[in-house]
């Protein structure tokens, strides 16, 4: 499993300091950040590709060099894209209070944040309530 975005702060710290809806909204902007990382650098390893033609031999060695490492950023980059979109993505369907269906209407509650181990996946689930009507579920983090 990829790490969590290192730009911004996971999902308990984000809603305790700027609420769900905005945690949600910055890791959408981070992963589509990701994205545009990936078409730049797939266009690089395009032109690298192209710089083939007619080069000598030092420059194609280069050229090979920079088709490597264009190759590598886009593959990392389309990872964390997808990484990134997809978490967002389930703790958003998760974001429904079961009581009143308000979206995205959440705190952290007081009860402590606990790990649960299933099949050998650990699943973080950290405890939120709705501010509308104050009922407490787990959003799984995992």
């Amino acid at each position: 499993m990829p790490a969590p975005n290192p730009l911004n702060p996971p999902l308990a710290e984000g809603i305790r300091r700027l609420g769900f809806r905005k945690w949600y909204e910055r890791e959408l902007l981070s992963s589509h950040a990701h994205m545009a990382l990936a078409v730049l650098a797939a266009v690089a390893l395009l032109a690298s590709f192209e710089a083939f033609d007619g080069a000598s031999r030092e420059e194609k060695m280069l050229n090979t060099v920079f088709v490597v490492v264009s190759a590598a950023v886009t593959l990392w980059s389309l990872q964390r894209y997808t990484y990134l979109l997809m978490h967002a993505e389930e703790l958003a369907n998760q974001a429904n209070c079961p009581r009143c269906q308000a979206y995205g209407q959440l705190r952290l509650s007081e009860r402590p944040a606990r790990t649960e181990s299933t099949d050998g996946n650990a699943q973080r689930l950290v405890p939120v309530c709705c501010k509308r009507c104050g009922f407490e579920w787990d959003l799984d983090d995992g």
